[in-house]
């Protein structure tokens, strides 16, 4: 498998809304393993398919930072049907390299969503999990974690993201 290139904000592929996966063939499990280990090299605890340029309906995850406990997770078309709580906490992106902010999720949410082979699971996941899944699925909507944020601080880190492309400290494109 290969490491993908991550485009960067603000590629304007970031914002595109993605469609179903329907194929679970050796080009989607081809795919699904150059994410995952374009994941762990980069290094991130997710990363969903717009973010490598493919406008389908496909994450991956893992949010055990011990590399030697990696079990990376697939979730293809994914749809949130339940939401509960609230909780504000930081978050980052492979997308947003070197840029954090705070974030209002859900704590608990549940995920009816496919695996790598087609079958259809519904899973409950909280904290972390429940973040980092709402962080991905967002990006299959075309929805960016900047998005999320107060409109002052998201202008405020816009701004730091221009500054910091300007300087060359932050690439524009993958």
């Amino acid at each position: 498998m290969a490491i993908l290139p991550i485009l960067h904000y603000p590629d304007p592929r970031l914002r595109r809304a993605c469609v179903a996966v329907e194929r679970f063939d050796g080009r989607l499990h081809e795919l699904i393993e150059s994410m995952v280990e374009t994941m762990y090299e980069a290094p991130g605890v997710g990363l969903a398919a717009p973010q490598v340029g493919e406008a389908i309906r496909l994450l991956v995850y893992d949010p055990n930072p011990d590399p030697e406990a990696r079990a990376a997770r697939v979730v293809i078309n994914p749809e949130i049907v339940l939401r509960e709580g609230s909780v504000v906490g930081e978050e980052g992106c492979l997308s947003v390299p070197q840029f954090y902010g705070d974030v209002a999720r859900a704590e608990r949410i549940v995920v009816r969503f496919q695996d790598r082979d087609g079958t259809v699971h519904e899973e409950e996941y909280l904290d972390l999990t429940a973040r980092i899944l709402q962080h991905e699925i967002d990006h299959l909507d075309g929805v960016v974690f900047i998005d999320r944020m107060s409109a002052l601080k998201r202008d405020i880190l816009k701004r730091k993201i221009r500054k910091a492309a300007k300087a060359g400290d932050y690439t524009l494109t993958a």
